[in-house]
């Protein structure tokens, strides 16, 4: 049995060398940019970031998601203004958000992985192939701040994990009607 074919790979055919590289610099900026759409809470703001990397994971496949997520942790601590509010250094990757961070690149490639195996068209399909990766970013997320913060456990988890589950599901369910969208539009114009 042959993996699904990615939307990426349905779009460009088998991707060269530079055509990877094209693609992982295109999701690195629109990582970068969706972390600039951000509403400051504390200590972890909520940003359109996962809704990013949940369509570089539906599109891309795994590996090529993971290397984009890697890119993109790589580009904000040599100091590009990649993270939240247009931070960058390691400081900040190692700050309050630095699990959630370190987990971009397990979400993106668990989305696609899912992808691989099969949740790649349909909108139901697309939606649990976004979500379930989304819903786990938490754990390294809660994890890490309640090891870095006085926070106890429980705290963590209110603060950097119960505000944000309404917008998982809705960013998942945006991702999965956009690819969904896109497979329709590449079957309309190949007729």
């Amino acid at each position: 049995m042959s993996r699904p074919v990615t939307l990426s790979q349905a779009l460009i055919g088998t991707p060269s060398l530079s055509r990877q590289i094209g693609l992982v610099l295109f999701g690195t900026v629109l990582v970068g940019m969706s972390a600039q759409v951000s509403v400051p809470m504390f200590p972890v703001p909520m940003t359109l970031q996962t809704l990013a990397i949940s369509l570089i994971g539906l599109t891309y496949g795994s590996r090529l998601a993971a290397v984009t997520l890697l890119a993109y942790l790589a580009q904000g601590a040599v100091g590009l203004p990649m993270f939240a509010g247009g931070a960058a250094g390691m400081p900040y990757l190692m700050g309050t958000t630095g699990g959630f961070l370190i987990g971009f690149v397990g979400m993106a490639w668990l989305t696609g992985w899912l992808v691989e195996r099969g949740l790649d068209r349909g909108i139901f399909k697309l939606f649990i192939a976004a979500f379930i990766p989304a819903l786990l970013l938490f754990v390294p997320g809660v994890l890490w701040l309640w090891a870095i913060t006085p926070l106890t456990l429980e705290g963590a988890f209110i603060s950097g994990a119960w505000p944000f589950q309404l917008g998982g599901v809705v960013k998942s369910a945006v991702a999965a009607l956009i690819v969904t969208g896109g497979w329709q539009a590449l079957r309309a114009r190949r007729g």
